[in-house]
């Protein structure tokens, strides 16, 4: 690929930048646990995406009500009712989830010759709070809570066309998951190149399973920098 051609990166963060299946099994795996029950770390992870996926769905709700939703969901897969402490957990926790070691470096290294774009399915606050984490400071964040909406909703990259005032051709999409950002943006005409890192769920990630082809893959960010840097 020739990345010559784009001036903005736009980057989903969660599975991306931020180590999400790290943290959410930080979150979970004690309540259950504390409850006498089998913890199986791909079974959570699948049941947090399915319970994702069916809170965006609907009506907008802001994040911190999603991840209620999804914890509601889950502690009822294994038959036990969460406490209000508990049905927060999951949104108070957010903050804490880590970077991969490799998105820091990454971005700076990025940062030195693109516009790097934040485009994730969170609110501000919470956004604000991972941020802290990655030691960048991106040139726009545009999150769920100012679109209304959260991918893979088209509207979310749409909104991303009209608030950095580039062509489509010069933005690359830079996402793990191919549920929530790839299709989108492969039906908009985004290029996009997927950082398919190891995970628990291997080629879906904490994500819904879909056919969808990106036009890059790498195994993660220190990658992508190795790939961009040696073609210019």
């Amino acid at each position: 690929m020739n990345f010559n051609q784009f001036t903005h990166l736009t980057f989903d963060c969660y599975g991306t930048l931020i180590d999400w299946e790290r943290g959410i099994l930080a979150a979970l795996t004690p309540l259950i646990e504390g409850r006498g029950l089998p913890v199986d770390p791909a079974q959570i992870l699948r049941l947090y995406a399915k319970y994702e996926a069916a809170e965006e769905a609907g009506p907008y709700k802001r994040y911190g009500d999603v991840l209620r939703g999804v914890m509601d969901g889950i502690a009822a897969e294994f038959g036990f009712t969460p406490s209000e402490d508990e049905r927060n957990a999951l949104a108070e926790s957010v903050g804490n989830w880590p970077a991969f070691p490799d998105s820091a470096e990454a971005l700076a290294a990025l940062k030195t010759r693109h516009k790097l774009v934040i485009l994730s399915n969170i609110d501000d606050a919470m956004f604000a709070r991972s941020n802290r984490h990655l030691g960048v400071e991106f040139d726009e964040i545009i999150t769920a809570q100012q679109v209304g909406s959260y991918k893979p909703s088209r509207r979310n990259f749409q909104v991303a066309l009209e608030r950095l005032g580039a062509q489509r051709t010069q933005i690359l999409h830079v996402a793990q998951s191919l549920f929530h950002d790839h299709v989108p943006a492969k039906e908009l005409g985004f290029t996009t190149v997927w950082v398919n890192r190891p995970s628990i769920l291997p080629g879906t990630g904490v994500s819904l399973p879909v056919d969808v082809t990106p036009d890059f893959e790498v195994a993660d960010m220190a990658s992508l920098v190795r790939e961009m840097m040696g073609n210019r």
